[in-house]
């Protein structure tokens, strides 16, 4: 199969045929093309073009579409559909999928969409995830499962089974459960198809199985799955009863928000936005960052201000300040970047003591080196030895004091219950600039005796 591209040529022709309202050309035009393409489409067109597409196309592939839509095309679209329009296109969904599009509508029509949903226990499902929080396993999960009874039969079993994958569009994996749906193990179908038809599931199902509880952080839930190679994880109750699953698809995009938020917290964005978001919502997400940025750019230059006299007799050391902030910014990101991939990865062993004397030596080894690189360069360029000694003496300090800042600030910043991936970004830059500034002409002054 090719891969689709959208083309401004495609999406040209797209827009015509909507605009003309030739449907049968339309629909020959979409029929091969994939949902999450169609999606791709629908977010380029306007919120009149977008809303016709959805509501041409046939509901078993348009539901799969709302899904894909960028959060302000969908709810622009589901706007313009009617209660009745939008029930039929949660019908063909997933129940996660289904309530997470519900959460995003207007609470004064919640009602009226679920109470249109002609399947019953599929409105009722829903229902029941909506009281998760949408932070948790809970709200995560999808009621479609296949589960059996340990006290059934393996004929039974079998007939059971295919009754309940007719409502699950990929079966990864049987669940055992006992009379009080309390999750038990689960079931290997090479087991199943190998075992007499008369025994019973509770003398052939394996009892080892990874779970989670609906109270779980989608994130732990996501370490879990990436360590034990799941395709899929059942989730329980309280009381230990099997109340969903969650799949790969959704730890995947869970994997994938945390890796933008991360990587927005890394740059000084202080809350989730996109490129298309408008400018007030843009200048809110960064000037706070900007602001941290400000001051200690202010701070900076009072520090230089009050080595104003030294300067002046060693004009030299004017001309490294920007190198020596440069490098204590440098490397504080760098130890806090491995420290906070190690976090979020939970690989990170040993005490907080070791892992700060292990940076200390680190740094001390990088510092020596780029010292000595920096001793002889300056040396030569202004023949002064004793001055090239102290600039190298002080980046070997502000190396060694940036790397145990960006070690520990994460680290204490994880124990307090706040995203280390903040010390990333401006935070640890600009505390290192400030710090480097600092050690720099208090060394230089003390080796210069000035």
């Amino acid at each position: 199969m090719t891969p689709f591209k959208l083309t401004e040529e495609l999406l040209q022709e797209i827009a015509e045929l909507i605009d003309a309202r030739k449907d049968d050309d339309l629909r020959d035009l979409m029929k091969e093309v994939h949902f999450a393409d169609v999606a791709e489409i629908a977010n380029e067109l306007n919120e009149e073009q977008a809303t016709y597409l959805i509501k041409l196309l046939d509901s078993d592939k348009t539901s799969d579409v709302l899904t894909e839509l960028d959060e302000d095309v969908r709810e622009a679209i589901l706007n313009n559909l009617s209660s009745k329009e939008i029930a039929e296109e949660l019908a063909e969904l997933d129940t996660d999928d289904a309530a997470d599009i519900i959460a995003e509508l207007p609470k004064e029509i919640v009602q009226e969409v679920i109470s249109e949903i002609e399947d019953r226990e599929h409105a009722r499902h829903i229902v029941d995830l909506l009281r998760y929080d949408e932070n948790s396993a809970g709200g995560l999960m999808a009621k479609e499962l296949v589960k059996v009874n340990e006290n059934w039969t393996v004929l039974r079993c079998v007939k059971e089974m295919r009754a309940q994958a007719e409502n699950v569009t990929r079966v990864h994996s049987i669940y055992v459960v006992d009379d009080e749906d309390k999750l038990k193990g689960r079931l290997s179908l090479k087991d199943l198809l190998t075992t007499s038809t008369t025994n019973p599931i509770k003398d052939v199902y394996i009892p080892q199985v990874d779970f989670v509880n609906v109270n779980e952080k989608p994130e732990e839930v996501a370490k879990i799955m990436s360590k034990y190679d799941l395709e899929a994880i059942p989730v329980v109750d309280e009381i230990g009863r099997l109340v969903g699953r969650i799949t790969i698809d959704d730890i995947v995009d869970v994997i994938r928000e945390e890796a933008e938020k991360d990587y927005q917290l890394a740059a000084g964005i202080s809350q989730d936005v996109e490129a298309d978001d408008s400018i007030w919502i843009l200048t809110r997400a960064r000037l706070p960052w900007l602001f941290l940025g400000l001051l200690g750019g202010l701070g900076a230059a009072a520090i230089m201000g009050g080595f104003e006299e030294m300067i002046s007799k060693h004009a030299i050391l004017f001309f490294f300040t920007p190198l020596i902030a440069a490098m204590a910014g440098n490397v504080g990101v760098q130890s806090s970047a491995i420290i906070v991939q190690g976090l979020a990865n939970d690989d990170l062993k040993g005490s907080i003591g070791n892992r700060l004397i292990k940076e200390m030596f680190l740094a001390l080894l990088n510092g020596f080196v780029l010292a000595v690189v920096l001793l002889f360069f300056t040396w030569f360029w202004k023949g002064t030895f004793v001055t090239a000694l102290a600039i190298s003496i002080s980046l070997i300090t502000v190396i060694v004091v940036a790397g145990i800042i960006g070690t520990f600030t994460p680290l204490f910043l994880h124990k307090r219950g706040i995203d280390p991936a903040i010390a990333t970004g401006p935070f640890i830059t600009t505390s290192n600039d400030i710090f480097g500034i600092l050690i720099y002409f208090t060394i230089a002054k003390l080796l210069l005796g000035i």
